[in-house]
């Protein structure tokens, strides 16, 4: 009786912990990473050119990690679960875009270029930047990449407002060197990256 009784306790205490809650899995969360900063001393020798905030929409206005399964559904965006962007998207990329920009002109944003123009300055540019897709998109399950595509508008300021100087879309694909998160983080970043500088090259010809 006395070891049916241990038997039972035991019993209990087994179901006990197997009811206990498990531990939480912690959501990663990514950026863009270091980007190499302009050599100090350096003079930008382009004129300067403002670059507001980007513009998104939806579901890019948030920081979810986005997939599309093309070989199930393409139209249906989802979240990664445990995997997250550390701002919104439209945040990291104008962070990208400034850095890269920067290498070659002063980059503002309004209030800088308010400032400016205050103290007697010639109103800079205006780049204006819509983010129209930014997801891994999976063509197998074992096989992915990073799509980038946003419209680029720019405009010079005149007396009478703002007006079209050229505008211009752009879709950047890089491969996924894996079929997860941290695969499509890598794919989309590098995508990023050979757009900001296809964008820098076509204001250098504007």
């Amino acid at each position: 009786m006395k070891r049916r009784g241990w038997l039972a306790l035991a019993g209990l205490a087994l179901a006990g912990c197997s009811a206990l809650p498990s531990k939480p899995v912690r959501q990663t969360m990514y950026d863009f990473g270091a980007q190499t900063p302009t050599p100090a001393g350096t003079a930008p020798p382009r004129a300067a050119l403002v670059l507001p905030d980007v513009e998104v929409r939806g579901i890019l206005e948030t920081p979810a990690l986005l997939y599309r399964l093309g070989y199930d559904d393409p139209n249906e965006l989802h979240p990664y679960a445990y995997a997250r962007w550390s701002a919104p998207p439209g945040q990291l990329l104008r962070q990208r875009l400034r850095a890269v920009l920067a290498r070659e002109r002063p980059v503002l944003d309004n209030a800088a270029a308010a400032a400016l123009v205050r103290r007697g300055g010639e109103p800079p540019a205006v780049l204006r930047v819509e983010l129209e897709e930014f997801s891994q998109l999976f063509a197998s399950a074992s096989a992915s990449e990073g799509v980038l595509r946003l419209r680029c508008t720019l405009l010079e300021n005149t007396g009478g407002g703002e007006r079209l100087v050229a505008q211009r879309s752009f879709e950047v694909r890089r491969p996924a060197d894996s079929a997860d998160a941290p695969g499509g983080v890598r794919a989309l970043v590098a995508a990023t990256d050979a757009a900001a500088q296809d964008i820098a090259a076509w204001l250098q010809q504007r």
